[in-house]
């Protein structure tokens, strides 16, 4: 069975920034991709970062790219998602995804396990 556990959202303001954690356990990950997803009130999750656990390949949605950062920390089994000049329309509901297949996706549809979610707040 496949636990992921977010962590490190929180309340900010617009420009700051926050480090979001996703502890995956349960089985081997060397052969799978993460993604990060985002859900704001009332709109669809939608795909924000992933990225290859073996090869460290990543993918970005057009959204955060230049300003957020997907990383994973093999020892740790861990995958991070740096998030930098946060704007208000960044506020979401943050959810860590994992896929069994090592090829990064966007759609929602692609990812077999998902965290709980962590809110992301970003004043202006």
């Amino acid at each position: 069975q496949v636990q992921l556990v977010e962590s490190g959202g929180g309340l900010v303001q617009a420009g700051d920034s926050l480090r979001l954690s996703c502890a995956a356990s349960g089985r081997t990950f060397s052969n799978t991709a993460m993604g990060w997803f985002r859900q704001a009130p009332g709109k669809e999750r939608d795909f924000v970062a992933a990225i290859n656990w073996g090869f460290g390949s990543t993918d970005y949605a057009d959204s955060v790219k230049g300003r957020f950062s997907i990383s994973r920390d093999n020892a740790k089994n861990t995958v991070y998602l740096q998030m930098n000049s946060l704007k208000p329309e960044d506020t979401a509901v943050y959810y860590c995804a994992a896929r069994t297949g090592p090829i990064v996706r966007r759609r929602v549809i692609d990812y077999d396990y998902w965290g709980q979610g962590t809110q992301v707040t970003v004043s202006s």
